[in-house]
């Protein structure tokens, strides 16, 4: 038998009886947390002991986007390694110091050793790892320009854009309807900036989520029958610095950072 590494090779083993006695209201459901690791398969009742033994050693559990992002610091510390630190302070608005390079990130130091080891004083985030990393290989050291754009607009990898509306503009909407006065003070803990820009909103924030990758948040409260909206820009230069997929990563970052802090400063 062949490894198996999808729910629907684990379903066709299945009794397909849905007797939920497994916990799951399907067999399927059950093949899909086998596969994530969330599931034995001597949880299924009906499943006897020698197919169990046989079927075990040839399961591939589905990583975690954690998981997936842990293994993609693999080379990415090894490239860290031949990037000379002392030449890249001003590419990277960055300093130097004991050979290890400083930059600020959401307004908190991070600081990263020639082996791509990350130090601060604040959680290091592996959302944030990724693309901290990526950008000390990979930016160009552009400064902003000063316009701002939509994530659609900064590439034509339409893929991204799905991802990033429902992963993190969505969301962070969502949770600055639930708590709009927090969320200010939160963007503020991170040293956002309030800025007036042509866009119509009632708040308006700057971020630096890179020292040259900055982004703005734009709120606007809801009223009477309007719904709130909230927009992200990017500066026009913000792929020349920071590749598409890690803007998008580093987002997602930011906003589990959000919630944490949310969860932690709402009372039940």
């Amino acid at each position: 038998m062949s490894l198996l590494n999808n729910p629907l090779e684990i379903y066709k083993l299945l009794p397909k009886s849905n007797c939920k006695l497994c916990g799951m209201a399907t067999c399927l459901a059950f093949a899909a947390e086998v596969i994530k690791g969330q599931k034995r398969l001597d949880e299924c009742l009906h499943l006897k002991s020698n197919i169990i033994e046989e079927l075990d050693g040839k399961i591939i559990r589905q990583m975690t986007p954690e998981e997936q992002l842990k293994q993609i610091l693999v080379p990415l510390k090894k490239e860290i390694a031949t990037i000379a630190f002392s030449a890249s302070v001003k590419r990277l608005g960055a300093t130097l110091s004991d050979d290890k390079l400083t930059l600020k990130c959401l307004g908190k130091d991070f600081t990263v050793d020639s082996e791509g080891n990350l130090i601060s004083d604040c959680h290091i985030n592996v959302w944030v790892t990724v693309p901290l990393l990526n950008y000390i290989i990979y930016s160009a050291g552009n400064d902003p320009s000063g316009k701002w754009v939509p994530f659609r607009e900064l590439s034509n990898e339409t893929i991204w854009d799905a991802f990033f509306e429902q992963r993190f503009e969505k969301p962070l909407k969502q949770l600055t309807d639930a708590y709009p006065d927090l969320i200010e003070d939160i963007i503020y803990i991170f040293s956002g900036k309030p800025v007036d820009t042509s866009f119509s909103s009632d708040i308006s924030l700057v971020l630096h989520p890179l020292p040259k990758v900055p982004m703005l948040i734009c709120y606007t409260k809801p009223e009477e029958d309007l719904e709130s909206k909230l927009n992200v820009f990017f500066d026009t230069t913000a792929e020349d610095n920071l590749n598409i997929d890690s803007i998008y990563r580093l987002c997602v970052g930011l906003l589990m950072m959000f919630q944490k802090i949310s969860s932690r400063h709402i009372k039940p």
